[in-house]
């Protein structure tokens, strides 16, 4: 069982590649988006706190999704579990390792996914525009300004992320901007290792 976070900006690919984890490996994904969604809708007594700071648009603290987190921890484990979208700050990342350490469970990799920001934005806006082009929708935030403050807004408080899981010899790069498959494969080299 091996538990790892998926590192990058925003685009990068984290949910896709934890999604093809989770169907190839059993791996169970905890994205904090899904997370405080599921509570929400859920009606436990956690979940009534997070449809109420959501309902008032504030955003979820720190000891909440924390919470979260330690109730699927204790769950079923099937192969691991992929941290996305969490953490996203250095306080965060100390929180996740303390509770890691008090359910007797270990972070084993930091996986980042690199990209080159102009690329990054040129294959979002791209994909945004086929993707109406065939009659779909993109996202709202699909554009090269939106994505541009997004990056910004990861620069500043996610990327000192990077030097932390550096720091305790957890990190390992892979290029996000290969295809699915090429990425999928890097990553498999790294857990597989």
């Amino acid at each position: 069982m091996t538990n790892i976070i998926l590192l990058g900006p925003p685009g990068a690919g984290k949910g896709t590649q934890a999604g093809m984890l989770v169907e190839e490996r059993g791996m169970i994904q905890l994205s904090t988006g899904d997370m405080l969604r599921e509570a929400k809708d859920s009606g436990t007594e956690i979940g009534k706190i997070v449809a109420d700071v959501m309902a008032r648009g504030d955003l979820v603290t720190d000891e909440i999704v924390i919470g979260l987190i330690r109730e699927k921890l204790q769950g079923d484990k099937k192969g691991g579990f992929i941290f996305d979208g969490f953490p996203r700050t250095l306080a965060q990342a100390d929180a996740l390792g303390e509770l890691m350490e008090e359910q007797d469970e270990t972070l084993d990799h930091a996986i980042e996914l690199q990209v080159n920001d102009e690329i990054l934005v040129d294959r979002i806006v791209g994909r945004a525009a086929e993707a109406v082009a065939a009659g779909g929708t993109a996202r709202a935030d699909d554009n090269a300004e939106s994505l541009k403050i997004r990056l910004m807004a990861y620069y500043k408080q996610t990327s000192p992320l990077v030097g932390y899981y550096h720091a305790k010899g957890m990190l390992q790069g892979v290029d996000g901007l290969g295809t699915m498959d090429a990425v999928k494969n890097e990553i498999a080299g790294v857990l597989d290792a």
